[in-house]
């Protein structure tokens, strides 16, 4: 098969270069020709084999001539072997003649001969033809009708009932595309492991946001191979998949630069998993690295890795457009595009069926989030009411480098629907950037007492000229503005950030504006992080990394000390108090002490003890995972608080007996 297949991808190679591909039907070619990808056809338009081309063909042929039929007959009746010229393609399935035709060569006319009996276009094609698309027709044929012969069909995946072990590197998203994979395999007939030791598939969900992100997975490959040097005859092969962002970013390099890696898959092939690993399974290697501008997996229910947890993750849009100089997201992400509304409310619904108690909306720009798929959207020109046909609300002195996007059913819109199909799950959003912050988005917050008050506010640099190179959409000022506004609507609102250090050209006086605006906001908690240049960026192509490493470090750790500053100071003004926890597990610290978080996503440390199962009662109840629990805060580090457990509760419980919470009025 292997053998066979070289030549069949030499064969493939040529013959994808006389098509010419349009809009509108979408079908899928045969893996082995065009690699998996989806291509917009309506219309094939067969000009012609070039002499080189059909030589290799011929080559490849006459080289294995004892092999399937299939494999050595790929072109069929439906291609027009000719030489290149001026005229035109010929319409019947017989070699195209001229007037004064010129006599083949006999080795050509056997070439010929040869591919009579051979399959047809249509058997590399799998049609996926809408209703309301025209059908394709190749030299005046129908193929919606015709019979697909794909080499591997959907349901017959040799590498099925195999055990596969999840590695996740990075954000969120990542635990949830984790999920999404997982969720796709098991669907055909994988099982899951949690041991790496007994797995026959090995599928690492990577990150590219930095150079020490990937560097961590080229390490653990090392591992992965001395695992496949131990395995035991009898078993099947050890297969290693890489998926995500660095599989994206790096593509074909990852299996050039490490024979161990069998598979790499981007962020938008999870679906095309079980065939990739049916390929590997085969020998050889596979890979699906093409963006969508379309896929969401919005039919797909992700399986939670970590069943018992009371808190999820639901992927709301995918793919960035905000094109920061620095940023790799919009390369390995693609572009940004929303799931349906109705899809998403599904999911919490199930999610809310299943105990969950938290929520968290991700997005790599979760607040920019825009569904046009329903009919009556707003600013839809079907609207009754299309007064909202106009840009998206940006905050007050922010901007964006693409056109405005008009239309649809905004963040706002999402949030009100999501927080109310179960007033008693937590609602959070990661990771927004404060362009997107109207004011119908803050006053909801707010207002709603299930949607934590807690806003992340990436600003990267506390400089404007730093931001402006960063191209950020914003000033310094604007900035600073917002978080006065934000924190004027949500008086004890949690704020994060990200900040780099050592950007392209950054001088010390700018480095000092960034510690200058660390001191001013004071943050909660926030991620930090040296300068990392990524290829592809517009810093890559355009900008010097000029800051040295160890001028880069050191700028790092002065953010590191004055950001704890900060932390702690915030922290010391919630002590006194009583604030809704939502509980996690056993701390890590103490088999004694119980770990949750709060409503601004602080950590909170309480011993583990009974106490009443509700505000006026005296019966006591042990405190579970996913319960509520009332604390009295009493102490705090730049990291923590620690507090003492009062009694079990309810979000509408606390919120309406109580006065004193923090999240209605600053101590």
């Amino acid at each position: 098969m292997a053998a066979s297949m070289a030549g069949t991808t030499r064969i493939g190679t040529c013959f994808t270069k006389v098509l010419s591909l349009k809009r509108q039907t979408t079908v899928s070619c045969h893996p082995y020709f065009l690699c998996g990808m989806r291509q917009q056809i309506s219309t094939y338009h067969i000009e012609g084999i070039h002499n080189l081309c059909l030589r290799n063909c011929e080559s490849a042929l006459n080289s294995r001539e004892n092999k399937k039929s299939h494999h050595r007959n790929f072109i069929g009746n439906h291609v027009n072997i000719r030489k290149y010229s001026n005229e035109p393609p010929a319409t019947s399935c017989t070699p195209s003649t001229s007037t004064n035709p010129t006599k083949l060569p006999k080795i050509k006319v056997a070439f010929q001969d040869k591919l009579k009996d051979g399959p047809s276009l249509q058997d590399f094609i799998i049609s996926n033809v809408d209703d309301n698309v025209s059908n394709p027709v190749i030299h005046g044929e129908d193929f919606s009708t015709a019979d697909s012969v794909p080499y591997l069909e959907a349901n017959s995946f040799e590498a099925r009932n195999r055990k596969v072990y999840f590695e996740t590197y990075g954000c969120q998203m990542n635990v949830n595309d984790t999920e999404i994979a997982w969720a796709i395999l098991q669907e055909n007939g994988f099982q899951k492991v949690q041991d790496v030791l007994k797995a026959d598939v090995i599928l690492a969900v990577t990150c590219a946001i930095r150079e020490n992100a990937e560097q961590k997975i080229w390490n653990r490959l090392e591992y992965f191979q001395a695992l496949k040097k131990r395995r035991k005859k009898g078993q099947p092969p050890l297969k290693v998949g890489l998926l995500g962002c660095m599989a994206e970013r790096l593509k074909k390099e990852i299996l050039e630069r490490s024979k161990i890696v069998d598979i790499v898959a981007g962020p938008d092939a999870y679906r095309d998993l079980p065939r990739l690993l049916s390929v590997a399974h085969s020998g050889q290697s596979a890979i699906n690295v093409m963006l969508s501008m379309d896929e969401t997996y919005a039919d797909v229910i992700p399986v939670r890795l970590s069943e018992g947890s009371k808190s999820a993750f639901i992927s709301i849009m995918r793919g960035c457009d905000n094109m920061c100089s620095y940023c790799i997201v919009p390369f390995t992400r693609g572009r940004e595009r929303s799931r349906p509304v109705s899809s998403i409310i599904d999911e919490v619904k199930i999610l809310s069926d299943q105990g969950v108690k938290e929520i968290t909306l991700l997005g790599q720009n979760v607040n920019s989030y825009r569904d046009t798929s329903e009919t009556l959207y707003y600013g839809h020109e079907t609207a009754v009411d299309n007064s909202s046909h106009q840009p998206s609300h940006l905050a007050k002195g922010f901007n964006t480098i693409y056109k405005d996007k008009k239309g649809g059913l905004r963040f706002a819109d999402l949030l009100e629907k999501v927080s109310a199909v179960d007033p008693e799950i937590r609602i959070r959003f990661t990771s927004p950037h404060p362009k997107d912050f109207p004011d119908e988005v803050l006053y909801l917050i707010r207002d709603r007492d299930n949607i934590c008050k807690q806003v992340h506010m990436p600003a990267q640099s506390g400089n404007s000229d730093v931001l402006k190179r960063m191209r950020r959409g914003y000033t310094r000022e604007a900035y600073l503005e917002l978080v006065a506004h934000i924190r004027a609507i949500i008086p004890d609102v949690s704020l994060s950030s990200d900040f780099i250090a050592g950007f392209c050209g950054e001088t010390e006086m700018e480095h000092e504006d960034t510690l200058s605006l660390l001191q001013l906001v004071r943050y909660n908690y926030a991620f930090l992080f040296a300068y990392s240049m990524r290829k592809k960026t517009n810093a890559y192509h355009k900008m010097k990394d000029d800051v040295l490493e160890e001028v880069k470090l050191r700028r790092l750790k002065e953010i590191i000390t004055v950001c704890r500053q900060g932390m702690e100071e915030s922290n010391a003004a919630q002590i006194g108090q009583k604030q809704l926890v939502l509980i996690d597990g056993v701390s890590k610290r103490s088999d004694n002490d119980l770990v949750g978080r709060n409503d601004g996503y602080i950590k909170v440390i309480l011993p583990d003890i009974k106490v009443p199962y509700g505000h006026n009662t005296s019966t006591v109840k042990s405190i579970q995972p996913g319960d509520y629990v009332a604390v009295h805060i009493g102490s705090c580090n730049s990291q923590v608080l620690k507090g003492t457990p009062l009694y079990h509760t309810t979000i509408k419980e606390l919120y309406s007996q109580d006065v004193d919470v923090f999240t209605r009025h600053s101590s």
